[in-house]
């Protein structure tokens, strides 16, 4: 599936994640690692440019049946965050999006228009019945993404994730079905 920039609006897109993003990525994450490492547990590993590279990499090294959509957030012609589909299970055909936003983006609506924008298109592009988003509990600005999207709470994933040095965090999980879907 080629996927395509999506327009949000005349100051917001998601474009699909290419080469050379690696730099933009990289930027970010060192530009806020306190911040950033907080929420996701990749940061701590993402020591230089190269290993953003590495992920670049391995998103677009996938044979195209099997790619998962990853888009870069572009706000204003300046590069904001990063947001796509994860853990894809083709068979079942369910997937989680995962996001992360520059502080300095925040509380503008972006990451809401933006995770709406990938539901649609996970639903009538990428052909999903179902889609997760996982935050953790004291995480709120995130949490408040998908309850504003009129995702269904399920429960908490105990331990879902390994943040750091043996230290797990448990995860809110939300979903939606594509019959709950509505544009």
């Amino acid at each position: 599936m080629k996927t395509e920039i999506i327009k949000i609006s005349d100051e917001l897109c998601l474009r699909p994640l290419e080469p050379g993003d690696e730099k933009h990525i990289f930027a970010a994450l060192d530009s806020d690692r306190g911040y950033f490492g907080e929420w996701l547990p990749f940061v701590e590993f993402t020591k230089s440019e190269s290993d953003s590279l590495d992920f670049v990499k391995s998103v677009l090294s996938m044979p195209e049946a099997f790619r998962e959509p990853v888009f870069t957030i572009w706000f204003r012609s300046g590069f904001a965050g990063l947001a796509g589909f994860k853990e894809t299970d083709f068979l079942n055909k369910k997937s989680e999006i995962g996001y992360w936003l520059c502080r300095e983006f925040q509380g503008r609506g972006i990451m809401t228009d933006s995770v709406r924008a990938l539901v649609k298109f996970g639903f009538s592009e990428f052909n999903l019945n179902r889609i997760m988003i996982k935050c953790a509990p004291d995480n709120i600005k995130s949490n408040n993404i998908p309850k504003r999207l009129g995702f269904f709470l399920e429960g908490v994933e105990r331990d879902s994730e390994l943040v750091k040095d043996g230290v797990f965090r448990d995860a809110n999980v939300w979903s939606m079905l594509k019959r709950e879907f509505t544009d």
